[in-house]
């Protein structure tokens, strides 16, 4: 099993998937929180946001910065759950 040093092989970006499609759909279902104090039309935006930032993610392939965004989306999802817009 090969691992890239610093470009993502299709065996990184697999073992990646299941992972980042968990913390999208955490992040969807924490913008659905009633602890947020957001308005409909402020939810759908923001769920928006978050699916374009998913979507242009998506195209990278540097290791480092697959970690970091995956960093960045843990700690959005901990934010959402205390309550908090980031």
């Amino acid at each position: 099993m090969v691992k890239g040093l610093v470009w993502a092989t299709a065996e990184d970006l697999a073992r990646n998937r299941p992972a980042i499609l968990s913390l999208y759909r955490q992040i969807l279902r924490c913008l659905n929180s009633p602890k947020l104090p957001l308005t409909l039309a402020a939810r759908l935006a923001k769920k928006g946001e978050a699916r374009a930032i998913f979507l242009l993610a998506s195209e990278e392939r540097s290791l480092h910065n697959i970690a970091d965004l995956m960093d960045a989306g843990e700690y959005t999802i901990s934010l959402l759950q205390k309550g908090e817009v980031p």
